[in-house]
């Protein structure tokens, strides 16, 4: 295939593309596993298998590379370099396992009555919403706020800083999307000193007055205080921003497919297999990078040392040579091997509470408001690697 051809067909800028990238992913799907796309500068694994393995393929890594120019992008660049998520081992297995020991402490598990009474009071008020307005906002009184709330319990942050660390995150994941126009990448750096300079404040005050939260723990473990403060801010960062769109994506599916909504509030106990079903079929993070530290061939696929890969975890997931009839939506989907979640080393770490808090969700929202509906056309997001919407207004 051409590469200009390629470009046409995957444009990450394209709004069209934007509402409904899988007709695109299911024509690269069929010309081939693997392709090079020049505007993205990078190879991109299309098929499951060829998304699995470059995962799990230890000569693909998270190989950090500062943004540029470097001076001007320090607080974002020390948030990443010290970082679980871009560091490969050594570095990666000893912060893994630190902030592994410290979420194995009975934080997570814990946390399972607290969040699933959070999302019932929640949902309760956003009825009180749409009783009151005739429709409400489901990002704002719901997605938004919930896993906010969780992560800032678990990590022991007030939850009236709960909104500000949210703006900080929004602007600070803009940086993941390709051609970012220069003001919002400095946006990404104030953001990014901001939350840097909070953390760093806050745990200066927790390691006088420790307390049984995740953030005392890290600065008991042997992290360095750099280490400390972007543990912490990628812990907020992912921990509310996967979830929030999962959640909103997510209702968006169930709501646009009502007999699988219908299906929902019959039967709550589907919750934890819709909750799979939705993060495959509208992934949250579209798309993971990987750089090569040596030669690597992924599904007949020449990347040479130093080059970039990524697996297309929406493609990957719509693969009808691993789910039958991928297009279509179905909550009872078992098994659903999706990669939502990533594979190998990098694997989530916050995933088991991922999956408490959009299954809590979706259980209150389907016994209080088993006729909600979608109140006017949702508003999407207009990046790429982060899929989600801005506005999702419903009414019931």
């Amino acid at each position: 295939m051409a590469r200009a051809r390629l470009w046409l067909v995957f444009d990450p800028r394209d709004s069209q593309f934007l509402a409904d990238p899988y007709p695109a992913f299911a024509e690269l799907r069929s010309r081939g596993a693997v392709h090079h796309h020049e505007g993205l500068g990078l190879s991109i694994a299309v098929s499951h298998a060829a998304a699995s393995a470059v995962l799990r393929d230890r000569r693909l890594g998270r190989l950090w590379q500062d943004a540029t120019p470097a001076e001007q992008f320090a607080s974002f660049n020390m948030l990443h370099r010290n970082s679980l998520l871009e560091n490969e081992p050594p570095a990666h297995t000893r912060l893994r396992r630190l902030v592994s020991a410290a979420f194995a402490r009975g934080h997570v598990e814990r946390l399972r009555p607290s969040v699933e009474a959070l999302a019932d009071r929640m949902v309760a008020e956003l009825a009180d919403h749409i009783a009151a307005e005739g429709q409400a906002d489901l990002l704002e009184h719901l997605a938004q706020p919930l896993p906010v709330a969780v992560i800032t319990e678990l990590l022991g942050v007030p939850e009236r800083d709960g909104p500000m660390l949210v703006g900080w995150s929004n602007a600070i994941v803009k940086m993941y999307e390709y051609g970012l126009p220069e003001p919002q990448r400095r946006e990404a750096e104030a953001s990014a000193t901001e939350f840097a300079d909070y953390l760093r404040a806050l745990a200066a005050h927790r390691a006088d007055r420790p307390g049984d939260d995740l953030l005392s723990h890290l600065i008991a473990s042997d992290l360095t205080g750099d280490e400390v403060v972007a543990t912490a801010v990628l812990l907020l960062m992912a921990g509310h921003e996967a979830t929030v769109n999962v959640i909103g994506n997510g209702v968006h599916a169930l709501l646009t497919h009502r007999a699988q909504w219908d299906r929902l509030v019959a039967d709550p106990a589907l919750a934890p297999t819709a909750t799979e079903e939705l993060i495959r079929y509208d992934s949250p993070l579209q798309l993971f990078e990987r750089t090569a530290t040596t030669d690597v061939e992924i599904a007949g696929h020449r990347i040479a040392e130093g080059d970039k890969i990524a697996a297309l975890l929406g493609a990957a997931a719509r693969d009808p040579e691993v789910f039958a009839d991928p297009d279509v939506l179905d909550i009872g989907r078992t098994p659903n091997p999706h990669l939502g979640f990533g594979g190998g080393v990098h694997y989530c770490l916050g995933a088991p509470l991922a999956r408490i808090e959009i299954a809590a969700a979706l259980t209150a929202l389907a016994r209080r408001l088993p006729g909600l509906r979608e109140a006017d056309a949702p508003v999407r997001r207009g990046e790429f690697v982060i899929r989600g919407f801005s506005v999702l207004p419903v009414t019931a």
